[in-house]
């Protein structure tokens, strides 16, 4: 027995046994337990094995940034692999099991590659797996999956919820330690709104593994006075469990709380982890430091562990990590974990401390040699011993455990995750957040504050700083005393000289001092490039241990400061996020909810059968009494249409609403077309491009006043161009004063279209919409009768005379059933887009069935709408490359059958007339086809080569897939009304 639980102390529940089984072993814990604490206790000092060479890990931390102890837990869709043990929070029945091992953890079969580690040094894989190349697909590759990653996925469904939720402060506090204890209490006695977040299930940071005295009591008492005042406030939120992973615009927040992750089996009413975004008005990063390891031969045996996660298992968890135990130190850490592990009974073997002099005291009786380093450790799979250098002789030192310490890093992640690089301290030895933004803050430890004295008060500074810039009054306190500090203070080593074994930096991914010196010999010595040539930092703890060891190495070899030398770079997440938090209820039927249009339950009572069209339920076709098949039904609709007048819900096209003195030079930017001078009051239809030149989506832009207009997309790609307009705003030109938003939702929107159409919505309209004071493209707001406000278009995908009207989401089922009873007189029908799609193919109207991002402006008739005026539009430059403009490209052209009784297919291949069958022969494809029951025959639209050449021409459409071949004869595009009169009555 090494590591056990000590008979008094911590802050457990020592009446609440848990049980729990590692790798199928029965164990017992304690409430308040971690599983690693809880493992420690039973002396389970193997853990794992590394990713590469496979050898035995050990517990390494007491937190988030633990490499080495990662576990499955949990059963079939509850299992969760790459859980650290070290922040999983111990249950009754919790099951967990060992990873990166076959056939058992202790026997595992991969530990043969340390055996050919010379031959498994840093980049190997860029070298290797080359030849034979036929041995790639049928061996290497196998072998290569086989051995990625560490836990297993399983197959089975995860049985629990997800959920998300936003929520709003005026001062969100990041970790819960004595920094943000203090600010947190400061900013919630002066009346803000505050979040107090932190990743542990237990608030108290630091101050839970410490033996200290703060304001005349234990810190745990402390803590708890603090959290009690705070929970009894109405402004303040507390969030244990949380972990803030991202800092985003505007001060967005992200965090993930994990709500049912410590409970055997969840609540069906609750959710197992909630994703958080959080909105701040102001943000204090009061994280803490981590403590760094040492890098020397040995340094990954199970049983050496953080100096400072030595203390947390003693102080906090009751849990000694040996009977006897050397610490290896370059600061006042590890002499503060030798004086509490000796209090406790524990036998200290020794203290090596790489600096010569030091104003730290050894517990009495305790040996510390000054100036040695760790060469070596002993043991197979925990650690029996160690070899100390002592100005070059060498010593063996019994021991079961080793505790090292090599100084702090300030945690300064989130501050950094938006492009601020870390600024290197010489004072400090560390890399420190860059100078505070208006809207974040970084306090206490994270700012390089190394007393738990001047935490509490850097807290209390930084949060009435907050206050003050909010207009509220801070209220004075007087600052608890606190007693029983150390000097945490250190002198930086990187690396000791002399190892007989690997000294590991990256513990996860077996990444070694060697590795660093190979990848600098190599080219590699840029600290980006080392990461990706030795894949130090790119382990799931994302390098929070061992980069700036990294840098600090390479910085040696290079002969340089650190601070040239520089980090890589932050990103989110701060620690791994589970795909469920991230999907929350976007799963199952709901990844993707149906959508249904405002005017779905008009559509429904109307008789409307419905199709799945995208994300969206749109109605397809009105069969009335008689009528036998779809076709029936949408031929009388098209008539109807052409001779009277139809109502089709359009609600479903994007809208966006552009505002902003830019927005004019914006949109004339984005689209192909003329907007600067688009007078208000008017419709044009616009041309996006994307930046090769080929056409991104159509749509119409209102522009309804000076500085506001209502753009229109297609169905399918509203999402898409409202991502594309952001991208440009903030990318593109971020100087442009616009802004815009999605009002998809916020307009139930119909067309009233055929001959009859202004006799219908004069009933309805209080306006004068006559062809004079209302012509064609014209798009303003109305007044309905009864006073609702409303807008109106003077737009047609019919070729009719149309309008779309479009009233707010709660009025269109309203609206609409108004719209039919006014159009009774006139023999008003309801049509869907079977219909619609049969009146814009016998227009001529393109949708992307054409514009599927293979075609240019030219190609669908569109050419004239690239402007040759403007200086420069999305797309421009590369729109007039010789291969989008040459002659022989796809056009748009009409086809009819030569033979009326034969029927055009959409897909269908064009040949020319007497070529055989053939792809080779290919002259374009049909792109859209319909019935036309105005024309009485089949038609179709089709990309054609040099098709506008081509008018009157034969062609043979071939459909092998359906076994049809027959002529056809190419027309114009335009079936209906050439000349467009119906469009200006």
């Amino acid at each position: 027995m090494t590591a056990y639980r000590v008979s008094s102390g911590g802050i457990i529940d020592r009446n609440a046994s848990l049980g729990f089984t590692f790798d199928g072993k029965r164990l017992q814990g304690l409430g308040g337990d971690t599983l690693a604490s809880a493992l420690l206790a039973n002396d389970q000092m193997l853990v794992g094995r590394s990713f590469k060479y496979h050898r035995p890990r050990g517990i390494v931390t007491a937190g988030s940034a633990e490499p080495n102890a990662l576990v499955t837990i949990g059963k079939d869709g509850r299992t969760e692999p790459n859980t650290r043990a070290t922040v999983a929070e111990l249950y009754h029945g919790l099951d967990a099991v060992s990873q990166n091992r076959w056939p058992s953890l202790k026997h595992d079969i991969g530990s043969l590659n340390s055996l050919l580690s010379p031959f498994l040094g840093a980049g190997f894989y860029y070298k290797t797996f080359m030849w034979p190349a036929a041995f790639w697909e049928k061996v290497y590759e196998p072998i290569i999956r086989r051995a990625a990653g560490l836990g297993r996925a399983v197959m089975q469904a995860d049985p629990d919820r997800y959920e998300k939720s936003w929520a709003h402060c005026d001062l969100l506090v990041v970790g819960a330690g004595p920094t943000g204890l203090m600010a947190a209490r400061t900013a919630a006695r002066a009346g803000l709104r505050v979040i107090l977040a932190d990743e542990g299930f237990r608030l108290g940071g630091s101050l839970l593994s410490e033996k200290l005295s703060v304001g005349g009591t234990s810190a745990d008492l402390f803590v708890k006075t603090v959290l009690d005042e705070l929970a009894a406030l109405p402004n303040v939120t507390l969030m244990p469990r949380t972990t803030v992973f991202g800092w985003y615009d505007d001060n967005v927040f992200g965090a993930v709380e994990k709500v049912q992750k410590h409970i055997a089996v969840p609540s069906a009413d609750l959710p197992v982890e909630r994703l958080w975004r959080i909105v701040a008005k102001r943000a204090i990063v009061a994280t803490g430091a981590e403590e760094r390891p040492l890098v020397f031969g040995g340094n990954d045996r199970p049983g050496v562990m953080m100096a400072g996660a030595a203390r947390s298992y003693l102080n906090r968890y009751g849990v000694a990590i040996g009977q006897k135990v050397a610490v290896f130190t370059n600061g006042g850490s590890g002499y503060r974990t030798a004086q509490d592990l000796h209090e406790k009974g524990v036998e200290i073997a020794a203290i090596i401390d790489t600096r010569s002099v030091t104003s730290d005291v050894a517990p009495a009786g305790v040996r510390v040699i000054h100036g040695g380093t760790v060469v070596a450790t002993k043991g197979k799979y925990r650690i029996e011993g160690l070899i100390a250098d002592r100005g070059g002789l060498d010593e063996f030192i019994g021991c079961d455990a080793l505790a090292m310490s090599g100084g702090w890093s300030p945690i300064i992640h989130l501050a950094c995750q938006r492009g601020a690089k870390p600024v290197w301290s010489d004072e400090r030895q560390a890399f420190m957040a860059p100078s505070d933004a208006a809207e974040l803050a970084v306090a206490g430890s994270a700012a390089g504050i190394d007393s738990v004295a001047g935490c509490l008060a850097d807290g209390a500074a930084k949060a009435a700083a907050v206050v003050e810039s909010l207009g509220f009054v801070s209220q004075a306190f007087d600052m608890p005393e606190v007693e029983g500090e150390y000097d945490p203070s250190f002198a930086a080593a990187w690396h000791m000289a002399g190892a007989r074994d690997k000294a590991f930096i990256d513990f996860q991914n077996d990444v070694h001092a060697k590795d660093m010196g190979l990848a600098l010999r190599e080219g590699f010595g840029h600290i980006e490039h080392a990461k990706r040539y030795t894949t130090n930092g790119m382990a799931t703890d994302q390098g929070k241990l061992g980069n700036v060891n990294a840098v600090g190495i390479i910085a040696g070899m290079r002969g340089v400061s650190p601070a040239a030398v520089g980090t890589t770079t932050f990103r989110p997440f701060y620690t791994p996020v589970s795909f469920g938090a991230m999907a929350g209820t976007a799963r199952g039927k709901h990844a993707r909810p149906v959508r249904q249009s405002p005017l779905h339950g008009w559509a429904k009572k109307n008789g409307a059968i419905f199709v799945e069209a995208g994300a969206w339920y749109r109605s397809s076709w009105f069969p009335r009494a008689g009528e036998k098949t779809w076709r029936e039904s949408v031929d009388r609709e098209v008539l109807n249409v052409r001779a009277n007048v139809g109502i089709c819900d359009v609600s479903t096209l994007g809208k966006i609403e552009v505002f902003g003195k830019d927005a004019a030079e914006f949109l004339n930017r984005i689209y192909s077309n003329a907007f600067l001078k688009l007078p208000v009051g008017k419709a044009r239809y616009g041309l996006m491009l994307r930046e090769d030149g080929f056409v991104y989506d159509d749509g119409t832009t209102s522009r309804l006043a000076e500085n506001h207009f209502f753009v229109t997309t297609t169905t399918a790609y509203a999402g898409e161009v409202m991502t594309h307009m952001e991208f440009c705003a903030q990318a593109l030109w971020p100087d442009l004063d616009v802004r815009f938003v999605s009002s998809s939702d916020q307009w139930a929107q119909m067309s009233i279209a055929g001959p009859k159409a202004r006799l219908v919505l004069e009933q309805l309209v209080e306006d004068d919409i006559s062809n004079e004071a209302f012509p064609f493209l014209s798009a303003r707001s109305v007044t309905l009768k009864g006073g609702l406000k409303a807008r109106l278009f003077r737009i047609s995908f019919s070729g009719e005379l149309a309008f779309e009207l479009a009233v707010p989401t709660g009025y269109g089922e309203a609206v609409a059933d108004a719209v039919m009873e006014a159009g009774k007189a006139h023999d008003i029908c309801a049509y869907g887009v079977e219909a619609l799609n049969v009146l814009r193919i016998e227009k001529g109207h393109v949708t992307h069935n054409e514009l599927d991002g293979r075609t240019t402006p030219d190609d669908v008739g569109l050419g004239r709408m690239l402007s040759t005026q403007k200086a420069d539009f999305i797309g421009k430059r590369l729109s007039t490359r010789f291969g989008l403009t040459a002659a022989d490209r796809g056009q748009l052209v009409g086809l009819k059958p030569v033979d009326p009784e034969k029927e055009i297919k959409a897909g269908a291949h064009i040949l020319k007339e007497g070529a055989a069958p053939s792809t080779a022969h290919d002259q374009g494809h049909v792109s859209s086809a319909c019935f036309s029951p105005v024309l009485g025959h089949s038609i179709a639209l089709a990309l054609l080569k040099s098709g506008r050449e081509r008018i009157g021409e034969k062609v043979v459409v071939w459909d092998r897939l359906r076994g049809d071949e027959f002529l056809a004869e190419v027309c114009s595009p335009v079936f209906v009304d050439p000349e467009a009169q119906k469009l200006h009555v």
